[in-house]
């Protein structure tokens, strides 16, 4: 089977008051950033901070009578996830949620708030998924596939509806890729009603089955590396969707883990938005091809904002440091009174903001009496990090890579 502009319109008409209809909000910074007029598909407003919403109503509201009576399961990295547990709870199914053990725990207590059983399974998303599958067959449930099912990709499409009646001269547009259920179900209402826009495929090097599977013009399974972009870290793309986007998109963008991070921090910092990697990711993949957007109206799906707060910090502190506003030096002086308070005030002399100061006298020079002292500062630019640093060389202040043993 396959999926077509009507099936996408009959799923948008059944999930209608169902599903936030999202903003496609133009931005004036990133416009500027990408030399492009830039909007961005606000999809991490959805109650449960993601697209899948839209997939888990289309999906759950065809559900026969005896499907509804014995209940439903599914296996998720954690959007999808939360997705069903919510519709479940709306539509008072019993739902049960298979996730990798080191599934962000924002996502697996949302899905217990939703009423949800959660089941931690395996390392990997595809552990979860052959489990859950495992599960469904000796229980009686239904399994809901994540992106790998015509009424998902369908309620996925309704994403590309919105983008066409919101920019109808819309001229490249971003998407993130875990299983391909997203770009399949935009890929299949855009490239049919406006077949010359450029659709780009965002995939971390961490999980990029999408890139691999096009090298080798089949679907190829790949296992995943730890990436920011969680939501996107799945072994292969759906055998559903890669038939359609194999020929709709304009390339597979590869983003590095740094440039997640940095992407990550631009949209809070500027756009005051919370993304998680695997929406972010679609901000840095345009970075890093700005230069085919050839001024055209750009649209970024920013598809989630389920992150945990408790590497947020560590996530901005990557951002900073990618930016060049966030950097560490050693240094080895005397251990001698004043010589600290000397170092420390050419730093402040040149304009940096000392964040945390390391005082190593056990692990240093071989001379007793040299000391290596660790900085971390935030500055402006690395252009700023260039200037403090020659401050310090005219300071005559001897700086090393690291902790001499």
């Amino acid at each position: 089977m396959s999926v077509s502009v009507q099936d996408v319109i009959e799923a948008r008409d059944r999930i209608a008051g169902h599903v936030y209809r999202s903003p496609c909000a133009k931005s004036t910074y990133l416009s500027e950033l990408l030399g492009a007029p830039t909007w961005c598909k606000l999809e991490n407003l959805q109650a449960t901070g993601s697209f899948k919403e839209r997939g888990a109503w289309n999906r759950l509201l065809q559900l026969t009578d005896d499907e509804k009576r014995r209940g439903v399961i599914c296996s998720s990295a954690g959007n999808h996830g939360q997705a069903v547990a919510f519709v479940g709870r709306a539509l008072g199914l019993a739902a049960t949620i298979v996730m990798p053990k080191y599934a962000p725990l924002i996502k697996v207590s949302n899905c217990r708030r939703f009423g949800a059983t959660v089941i931690l399974h395996g390392d990997t998303f595809n552990d979860a998924r052959l489990f859950a599958l495992e599960m469904a067959e000796r229980e009686g449930l239904t399994f809901i596939p994540p992106f790998n099912d015509e009424r998902i990709i369908a309620g996925a499409g309704t994403i590309g509806l919105e983008i066409l009646e919101d920019l109808p001269d819309v001229g490249n547009v971003f998407v993130p890729v875990g299983g391909g259920g997203l770009l399949a179900g935009i890929a299949t209402v855009i490239k049919t009603r406006k077949p010359e826009v450029k659709l780009f495929a965002c995939e971390s090097p961490s999980a990029d089955t999408l890139y691999e599977s096009m090298k080798a013009g089949h679907v190829t399974n790949k296992p995943t590396r730890p990436t920011l972009a969680d939501g996107l870290a799945v072994a292969a793309v759906g055998e559903l969707c890669f038939p359609i986007i194999q020929s709709a998109i304009e390339e597979v963008v590869l983003v590095e883990e740094s440039a997640i991070a940095s992407a990550i921090l631009r949209l809070l910092e500027m756009e005051k938005t919370l993304v998680e990697g695997a929406g972010a990711i679609s901000l840095a993949a345009a970075l890093k091809v700005k230069e085919k957007l050839q001024g055209k109206p750009t649209v970024l799906m920013l598809c989630g904002g389920n992150i945990d707060v408790t590497v947020l910090s560590r996530i901005i502190d990557r951002g900073l440091r990618v930016d060049g506003r966030l950097c560490r030096i050693f240094a080895q002086i005397s251990d001698r009174p004043g010589s600290l308070a000397k170092l420390l005030g050419v730093i402040a002399e040149a304009g940096a903001s000392i964040k945390e100061v390391s005082h190593d006298r056990h692990f240093g020079s071989s001379d007793v009496a040299m000391v290596t002292v660790g900085i971390v500062m935030e500055t402006q630019s690395f252009e700023h990090i260039a200037k403090v640093k020659a401050a310090l060389t005219a300071a005559r202040i001897e700086m090393v890579t690291g902790p001499v043993d």
